[in-house]
């Protein structure tokens, strides 16, 4: 009887996100606030609260997390993700300094402590490199000369989630400084062997992952990837370290077939732990903390579009490019997820799950309209301006304008 009802809650649980799927399409927005609303509707204070799934859709949150991540990794080589380090890290210290500042400062002034602090510096810092890719395409901004330019600054928070993932693990579990210092070493020393593995032997490990048949192919890479996220996770690192670091290492043919066989799966299963995410948060702790999260989405919507700017600006794009690039930066969504999913777990502070959740929903809204509408404005408001300046200048006297040598 327990199975029958298992498969009911969970066969319910995928026919709706897939008609909640469709529906965004048909719209041509993220799916992920649907998704974020249904775990809501189907947890404790909501509509129709599960019981027999819980456990089951907890282990596909968890497998749904293992899978971003690998996804992410088979985005990028290892040489790439080298040569864009060296090239664009000034950008990447911009976009933490004026990103992960006011998560830290609003967890602190709300009294949260150091802990959630660090977390939720984490969670308005990252952006959402799916949403933000989904955007681009729609927009048809793919081959703009500001694309890798914001391509550059998602790399770089990618690679910045190999550090700071296995310090949140660390804190969030309350292990002490030199256990957390030793976390920190054998995450970095594992980081560095396999980009070094990656750059040095690539093909090798790619054509041990490698096989014509799609099937073989899929349960390699899945079972590799499944253990060495377990083994990341008994050393105190982090399941979502250990799974990007598996998709830095494989690369060319392989990788591609990864992608394509993974796709669905990845899709399938970070829709359960959205929905996953939204069953921990009472849709009544929402409305405390919608304040607090509408201002923290306010000011940093504007420092994304900040961190955009700036870095377009030192690549030499042009002023509307660089309105561009700042605008489609500003979506956060999974990783903010994730990140909030690890305090929430260990139960870090109450509120933390609800203002994620809230912040998230905002600014997952909110970035495909800044990403299609902040230059434009920007280019009126300029537009604006220079008529009063051309009305000042015209008003001062002869003599006090600048005399303009001939021949220059």
């Amino acid at each position: 009887m327990h199975s029958a009802v298992l498969l009911i809650e969970f066969g319910s649980i995928i026919l709706c996100l897939g008609l909640l799927g469709r529906f965004a399409a048909r719209f041509r927005f993220s799916p992920i606030p649907l998704y974020l609303l249904a775990g809501l509707a189907f947890g404790e204070g909501g509509l129709l609260p599960l019981g027999a799934s819980e456990e089951f859709v907890a282990t596909g949150a968890e497998i749904g997390v293992i899978l971003l991540l690998l996804m992410l990794g088979l985005e990028y080589t290892a040489s790439d993700l080298v040569s864009n380090l060296k090239a664009h890290y000034p950008a990447g210290l911009v976009d933490c300094a004026l990103n992960a500042l006011p998560g830290a400062v609003a967890a602190l002034l709300l009294g949260w402590g150091p802990v959630a602090a660090v977390v939720l510096a984490g969670v308005t810092w990252i952006s959402s490199s799916g949403v933000i890719a989904k955007v681009l395409g729609d927009l048809g901004r793919v081959g703009n000369r500001e694309t890798p330019v914001i391509l550059s600054v998602l790399v770089l928070e990618d690679l910045a989630m190999a550090v700071y993932l296995p310090i949140v693990t660390a804190l969030v579990a309350g292990v002490g400084l030199a256990a957390g210092s030793m976390t920190l070493a054998i995450a970095l020393g594992v980081a560095g062997l396999v980009l070094f593995a990656a750059v040095r032997y690539g093909r090798v490990i790619s054509r041990f992952v490698s096989s014509d048949d799609p099937e073989k192919l899929l349960l390699v890479v899945l079972g590799l990837t499944i253990l060495v996220a377990g083994v990341a996770q008994q050393l105190q690192v982090s399941a979502a370290v250990g799974a990007f670091l598996v998709g830095i290492a494989l690369s060319g043919e392989v990788a591609e077939g990864a992608h394509t066989l993974l796709s669905p799966l990845r899709d399938l299963f970070a829709a359960v732990f959205f929905v996953f995410f939204g069953l921990h948060t009472d849709p009544a702790s929402i409305p405390p903390v919608l304040l607090p999260a509408l201002a923290l989405a306010v000011v940093t919507a504007a420092t994304k579009i900040a961190t955009g700017y700036w870095a377009a600006r030192r690549a030499g794009i042009s002023v509307k490019g660089r309105w561009r690039a700042g605008g489609a930066l500003v979506a956060r969504g999974e990783f903010s997820i994730v990140i909030a999913g690890l305090a929430v777990t260990a139960g870090i502070e109450p509120s933390l799950g609800p203002l994620a959740t809230a912040y998230v929903l905002i600014l997952v809204v909110l970035g495909p309209l800044t990403a299609r509408f902040t230059e434009p404005l920007a280019t009126r408001w300029t537009r604006r301006r220079e008529p009063r300046d051309t009305a000042v200048v015209a008003e001062r006297p002869v003599e006090a304008r600048p005399q303009t040598p001939v021949g220059d």
